[in-house]
């Protein structure tokens, strides 16, 4: 692709259609644009369009390219990469930067980009800071010692003052009165409305003192002029955008873990072609089927099969475990993490927004958008506080106009508007969506994903733990152990008609039971029919025989008598094995017992998760005998064996109504309901998708040790928010009585409106650097 003149005549927009930007979403109506396909884009700056110059691909949805494939998951065109929404009320989604309808806050991404690009809003604020801080300095000079120059009169001075006041006020300070006058046309009363008023009457008191000086009463004289307040009103202005600026910066080191996991993406992987040839090709070009070569040292590109090789792979920014991870012929990689030494060839199996890495990065971005129940309470004092603000302001001109030592109007009309600024309700608006955006990041890079905040709020008051054992407890990589068959059946028969009809389901025993079989060379039939029956087996109809494999529950239910197997199965079961029985016909037929290992860290978390006081309860579909020899092996003193999805639901019902707070913690299909009703539910990453979209709360690498780390976050977390609130409320608690002067008559002070617009800064300031702090929480 070429670069073109910036006056072609040709246009990709219709007459009434406004062009947007494809890089940064902005709307535009300049001369800088680009062609590509025949088509025109047009861009809000010469920075954005070479970006798209140097990779269209990346922010249009193509139709093809010279490989013959097209772009795996891009933008279309014309349409912004990203959607914005804003930090403290995350229902408003916007098509590109602007402002919060609400509150008035600049809009920030949904999903924060690989790029450190400015914040439009930062590098505006800082343009309108730098330019007008110098006028400010000058104003605030004249004010304070004009006085004493003998060579300048004091209406020359005044109008000097307003001369140097109005660019600070008129064009820096315009965003503050177009919101805060967005805010009381829609009602929602903010920050912007305490600001624009106060800046508003103080700049318009002053332009009235300079332009009527006869309006005003001998008392409003001092230093030979009326007063005024460029000065303030100035002043106020700077400060607030060097507030805005701070925050700003501060703000968006929050989405610092996503960018870090962003950027462990690589732009290219290496295409192995069908007739061996090998060539670089951009990411998103990768499709499911692709083979992959991963050479030691490069990220993998992409979520796959190992199909060749063998190495580790550091997995630690993925999981939060610092050991790498051995991967063969069989093993699955995922997009993103760190080959070791070795060389590996991969089959892709997902790609674009299926990927493991950008599922992650999608959760933690909702959880960071999402509203602490604690929030709910700050909205609503917010609004209320406004207008409690408003009139506190109304009664401090009148008081002290009419009550006042002289110049009493003066007094009241400074007080006022200190009483505006300082009483600033952002703070407050900041201190939950902060703490939630941080902690939610430091999550997600020790390998825990929050879905939304109310799972980080109420996981810290959990007191009772219900874990599954198959996947949670144990490595939910059963193995194949033994096999027993009654008379009339062969024990290579019973394994070859369960393995056939196994072939239908997803479980990890079936696949224990289905590698098994083949690994013996046994030729499988088709089943005929399949049925899964509700985490206690399977049913259906193999080479016309109703077949029937799963544990007693299942038994009771077909109306098979197992007594006959009861010996054998209860030696299986004590040595820690699941036993599964198979019936053919009504009759039974014999039992397969698969092994699954205890992983190597659950007893490390269970005996943390003890001494943090939880009760901890084992809920299993395996038998009784299973499940007691996995609980006796951890320590586990509550077990409830051979239960089914619906026993789950009713044994966290039944803990509910007792008072306790419970979290649920499985990975399987038939532990979803439970997940679900729980008050948390906590999903192994390493388990079915269906039980990771019911749980709250999702562990990536299934290791129970992420819980003990998940609630020190949220204890962390509910702390910091705490501060923050307590901070906010404290602030205007003592701020506002001493802007409104109830100092003045003991101790004959009153607070400057300059000092108040610093302190309000700072206040907002505070509590994101506060917030900030849990980036270097341990755990």
């Amino acid at each position: 692709m070429s670069q073109h003149d910036s006056h072609a005549p040709t246009s990709s927009a219709t007459p009434t259609e406004q062009p947007r930007d494809p890089v940064c979403g902005m709307f535009v109506d300049g001369p800088l644009f680009a062609l590509h396909g025949d088509v025109r884009y047009h861009f809000c700056s010469e920075r954005c369009r070479q970006k798209f110059l140097d990779e269209p691909e990346r922010y249009l949805q193509s139709e093809g390219s010279a490989g013959g494939h097209p772009p795996a998951s891009t933008a279309a065109p014309g349409v912004p990469r990203v959607q914005y929404t804003c930090p403290m009320h995350p229902e408003i989604v916007r098509d590109g930067p602007g402002t919060c309808p609400i509150c008035g806050m600049a809009l920030e991404p949904l999903q924060p980009s690989m790029e450190d690009d400015e914040n439009p809003e930062l590098a505006d604020f800082k343009r309108r800071f730098w330019v007008t801080l110098p006028l400010t300095v000058i104003v605030l000079a004249l004010a304070m010692f004009g006085h004493l120059w003998d060579g300048m009169q004091a209406t020359t001075r005044t109008w000097v003052e307003l001369v140097l006041t109005a660019p600070v006020v008129l064009w820096a300070g315009w965003p503050f009165f177009v919101r805060g006058v967005a805010s009381l046309r829609t009602g929602n009363l903010n920050m912007w409305t305490l600001i624009g008023t106060g800046v508003g009457a103080a700049f318009g008191y002053s332009v009235a003192a300079t332009v009527a000086p006869g309006w005003f009463p001998a008392s409003f004289q001092e230093h030979g002029r009326v007063g005024v307040y460029f000065e303030a009103a100035a002043v106020i202005v700077s400060l607030t955008l060097l507030g805005q600026l701070l925050e700003l910066k501060a703000r968006s080191q929050t989405s610092a873990a996503i960018k870090a996991l962003l950027r462990l993406a690589p732009k290219t992987a290496r295409r192995i072609n069908a007739d061996g040839s090998e060539e670089d090709i951009a990411l998103t070009h990768v499709h499911v089927g692709d083979r992959l070569r991963v050479r030691p040292g490069e990220s993998v590109p992409t979520d796959g099969e190992v199909v060749q090789g063998a190495s580790s792979v550091d997995e630690s920014m993925l999981t939060g475990e610092p050991m790498p991870v051995s991967k063969s012929v069989g093993d699955r990689v995922i997009g993103a993490t760190q080959n070791a030494s070795g060389s590996l060839v991969i089959v892709a199996d997902k790609v674009g927004a299926d990927t493991v890495l950008s599922q992650i990065v999608q959760l933690v971005a909702n959880a960071q958008r999402s509203r602490a129940p604690m929030q709910r309470m700050a909205d609503t004092v917010s609004f209320w506080f406004v207008l409690a603000v408003l009139g506190i302001s109304l009664s401090t001109l009148l008081v002290w106009g009419f009550f006042g030592p002289e110049p009493s109007w003066v007094f009241g009309v400074l007080n006022a508007v200190a009483v505006l600024i300082i009483a600033c309700p952002c703070a407050l608006g900041l201190a939950t969506p902060m703490s939630i955006m941080v902690a939610t990041g430091r999550a997600a890079s020790v390998g825990v994903l929050f879905r939304d905040a109310e799972a980080i709020e109420n996981l810290r008051k959990i007191d009772t733990l219900i874990v599954d054992k198959t996947g949670t407890l144990t490595e939910g990589r059963p193995r194949y152990r033994d096999t027993a068959a009654l008379t009339g059946f062969a024990p290579r028969e019973v394994l070859r008609l369960a393995a056939s009809l196994d072939q239908g389901s997803e479980h990890p025993l079936a696949a224990a039971i289905v590698a098994e079989a083949r690994e013996r060379g046994m030729a499988l039939s088709t089943p005929e029919s399949f049925e899964s029956a509700s985490g206690i087996g399977v049913r259906g109809r193999v080479e016309g025989k109703a077949l029937a494999l799963g544990n007693g529950a299942l038994m009771v239910e077909e109306g098979v008598d197992v007594s006959s197997l009861k010996t054998a199965a209860e030696r299986l079961r004590a040595e820690g094995a699941s036993v599964m029985f198979l019936a053919v016909d009504a009759e039974p037929a014999g039992l397969i017992a698969v092994a699954d290992m205890i992983k190597e860290s659950t007893p490390e978390a269970i005996e943390q998760l003890r001494a943090d006081g939880l009760r901890l309860i084992m809920a299993t579909g395996d038998g009784e005998t299973t499940a007691q020899a996995v609980a006796k092996a951890l320590g586990i003193s509550e077990v409830h064996g051979e239960v089914r999805p619906q026993d789950k639901v009713e044994l966290v019902a039944a803990l509910k109504a007792q008072g306790r707070r419970v979290a649920m913690a499985g990975d399987g299909i038939n532990d979803a309901p439970a997940l679900a009703l729980a008050d948390v539910g906590i999903a192994m990453g390493t388990g079915t998708d269906v039980a990771m979209s019911s749980g709250q709360v999702t562990l990536v690498k299934g290791d129970l040790r992420g819980i003990v780390r998940a609630r020190q976050i949220s204890e962390a977390t509910v702390a910091n928010m705490k501060q923050n609130l307590g901070f906010a409320f404290l602030y205007n608690a003592l701020g506002v009585p001493i802007a409104a002067g109830v100092l003045y008559p003991v101790f004959g002070l009153l607070l400057s409106p300059m000092i108040a617009a610093l302190a309000m800064s700072l206040s907002s300031v505070s509590v994101v650097v506060n917030a900030l702090r849990l980036r270097k929480e341990r755990v």
